[in-house]
C-alpha cells in the first residue's frame, strides 16, 4: 500500500470515527483525544488532516449534508413510481437515522444558526420536480389533494420527528433504545399507510 493510499484510508478513518461520535453518539464535544482514541490514531494526526476538531467537525457536517442531497436528487430524478419513490426514500432516511440518530437534531441546530449548507438552485429543482409528481398523484386519486407542501410537510413530520426527538420520546414515554429501534422499524409501513389512499 502506498503512502498516499494510506494517507487517504487514516483520514477516512479518522472522518468516519468522528462522524460516529458526533451524529452516532451525540457527542457533539467530543476532544481530539476522544476522536484519536476511538480511531485508534495518533491525535497529531487530526490536526495533521484536519488542522483542528472544529475543522473535522465542519467537514464531517458538510459531508453528511452532501451526501443527503444526492440520496435526494437520486430518488426524485430516478425514473421510478411515486409510491416507490417515496419507499426508498424511507428505507435510506431510517438507515441512516438508525446510524446517525443525532444527525437531524444538529442539522436543525445549525439551520437555525443559519450556519446550514444552501443550493437553493439545486433545492429548487428538486422541489418542481417533487410537487409535480404529487399534483400528478393527487390527480389520479392515490393521495388526498391538498397543497404538494402539505404533502411534503407531512412527510417530513412522519419521518423526522420521531428521530429528532428521539431522546425526549424515549425518556419521557419510557422506551428502551430496542423498542425505540422496532418502533422506528415500523415507520415505514405507517407512514406510507398515511400519505398513500
Amino acid at each position: 500500500m502506498s503512502t498516499q493510499e494510506l494517507d487517504i484510508d487514516t483520514e477516512e478513518l479518522i472522518k468516519e470515527t468522528a462522524k460516529k461520535i458526533f451524529f452516532g453518539e451525540g457527542r457533539f464535544k467530543a476532544t481530539t483525544q476522544e476522536i484519536a482514541d476511538a480511531a485508534g490514531v495518533n491525535r497529531t494526526l487530526i490536526n495533521y488532516y484536519f488542522r483542528s476538531r472544529d475543522n473535522l467537525f465542519e467537514i464531517v457536517f458538510e459531508d453528511a449534508q452532501t451526501k443527503e442531497k444526492e440520496m435526494g436528487e437520486q430518488i426524485i430524478f430516478s425514473d421510478l413510481p411515486f409510491h416507490q419513490k417515496i419507499e426508498k426514500y424511507l428505507d435510506l432516511f431510517f438507515e441512516q437515522a438508525k446510524k446517525y440518530p443525532y444527525l437531524e437534531i444538529y442539522m436543525v441546530t445549525q439551520m437555525n444558526q443559519g450556519s446550514c449548507f444552501k443550493d437553493s438552485e439545486a433545492m429548487n429543482r428538486m422541489l418542481d420536480k417533487f410537487y409535480l409528481e404529487i399534483a400528478l398523484e393527487m390527480e389520479k386519486g392515490n393521495i388526498h389533494k391538498m397543497r404538494p407542501e402539505q404533502f411534503l410537510l407531512n412527510m417530513i413530520s412522519l419521518t423526522s420527528f420521531p428521530v429528532s426527538m428521539r431522546p425526549l420520546l424515549q425518556e419521557n414515554m419510557g422506551i428502551s433504545d430496542e423498542s425505540y429501534d422496532a418502533i422506528i422499524d415500523e415507520r415505514k409501513e405507517i407512514i406510507m399507510n398515511t400519505l398513500f389512499k
